[in-house]
């Protein structure tokens, strides 16, 4: 009865915190979302190849990868809100620049790399740090809740970008995807992302507090040290770096992908949509079964069923109803992926240097970003079709799985850093 009181509580006090951070986690995703439906008018006015389209993710999130640390140092001593709100506003300018490409391959690239070093400001650790800061009986569906907003993403995105294609152009696309959408990400941020950085700071104010902005190391957890030597975090980020690289080379290639397969522009986009719903499922049912039941074994299990999308996209692409299947199943499991490691990682690390530990995690998970999507255009550009690329994606994320199955038991935090209770 505590318990749920409890639980109450904490949404009473702090569902605004996860609406703020839910929009932000979206409006850091509509780039990779969107990415897709930018190829062939890319490709018809400059005659680019699918592996320089895809090139561009690849670079922001290897930067993410190279960086991330730094902001999540960042994070632990200032809290989110400091490093998020400038963030946005930078990220709205890299994504409007988008609009003044020309054909230059070298611009290509250095717009991503411009996107990629001000977008790590606002990616997965900004938002999962604020949340699991201030929830402790409902972390899990409070973090299913924020990280949501990538699905979202996926749902509006695509319909949404090919509106804005069709009806005015690649070029206004992206001034309107990165105004929009980052403005009212904007303005939800600066009335309502306040962690528990944020609130320390105004109770000390109110003289009811002495901290500082360094006190998150009196937080239960893990040393650097200890967490660098930890196994199971080691093997968790393994597992996440490769479904994640298999997961996001799908997710980018997925639109050409129906595309491919004959499937009308417009219906290939609804599709895409039918994933994002899928995906919001998919981490609020994720989030109630993470707070109840052995987390490892409900992370590894839904990893493993995504390894199921990319085997009736091999097999089953001219066929409605297993077109339909596997967007469900690539929804549900794909997008769970980041709530997952966050959640495994508070829990195997605890909070003390959160920001630190899952930035590394945030960062192998870019790295693999980076790697996935380029390797899928390789595939395709070499072999002229998906297929192996797929097979190798169904065979991956059941490994994955497996490996996250196996994790041991995590601690039980007390008070005392040094002391976690087993």
């Amino acid at each position: 009865m505590d318990q749920k009181t409890s639980a109450a509580s904490e949404w009473k006090a702090n569902w605004t915190l996860v609406l703020a951070a839910s929009v932000g986690f979206s409006f850091f995703s509509i780039m990779i979302s969107a990415t897709g439906l930018f190829f062939e008018p890319l490709t018809k006015e400059f005659g680019w190849s699918r592996t320089l389209l895809s090139s561009g993710p690849s670079i922001a999130n290897t930067l993410t990868a190279v960086i991330g640390p730094f902001f999540g140092a960042l994070i632990d001593r200032y809290g989110s809100r400091k490093v998020v709100l400038p963030g946005i506003l930078l990220t709205i300018g890299a994504i409007t620049l988008f609009s003044l490409a020309n054909g230059s391959q070298n611009q290509w690239i250095a717009l991503w790399v411009i996107f990629g070093l001000v977008a790590v400001s606002i990616k997965s650790t900004s938002w999962t740090a604020a949340v699991l800061g201030v929830f402790q009986q409902s972390r899990g569906l409070a973090l299913g809740l924020t990280l949501s907003g990538t699905a979202v993403a996926q749902i509006v995105v695509g319909p949404l970008a090919n509106w804005l294609i069709t009806s005015f152009g690649w070029r206004a696309a992206f001034v309107w995807l990165g105004i929009g959408w980052g403005g009212l990400t904007f303005l939800l941020c600066l009335f309502f992302l306040f962690d528990a950085h944020d609130r320390k700071a105004k109770a000390s104010q109110a003289g009811a507090s002495t901290t500082s902005p360094g006190d998150a190391a009196k937080l239960p957890g893990l040393t650097t040290a200890q967490a660098l030597r930890d196994s199971a975090l080691w093997r968790l980020g393994v597992s996440n770096f490769v479904v994640m690289a298999l997961t996001m080379g799908l997710m980018i290639h997925l639109f050409a992908i129906l595309s491919d397969a004959g499937i009308p522009r417009a219906k290939a986009a609804w599709l895409l949509s039918l994933s994002g719903v899928a995906g919001i499922v998919g981490k609020l049912v994720t989030g109630y079964l993470l707070d109840r039941f052995r987390p490892n074994w409900i992370g590894g299990v839904t990893l493993a069923a995504a390894g199921l999308a990319f085997l009736l996209l091999m097999t089953g692409i001219g066929s409605p109803t297993l077109i339909v299947i596997a967007m469900l199943v690539n929804g549900y499991a794909a997008g769970t992926k980041t709530q997952i490691t966050g959640f495994l990682t508070a829990r195997y690390g605890g909070m003390r240097n959160f920001g630190k530990i899952y930035s590394v995690m945030a960062a192998l998970m870019a790295a693999a970003s980076g790697i996935g999507p380029l390797m899928a255009g390789v595939v395709y550009d070499a072999f002229g079709a998906y297929t192996l690329f797929l097979a190798v994606g169904a065979a991956g994320c059941v490994g994955a799985g497996i490996l996250m199955i196996t994790l041991p038991r995590y601690p039980v935090w007390t008070q005392e850093p040094e002391n976690p209770t087993p």
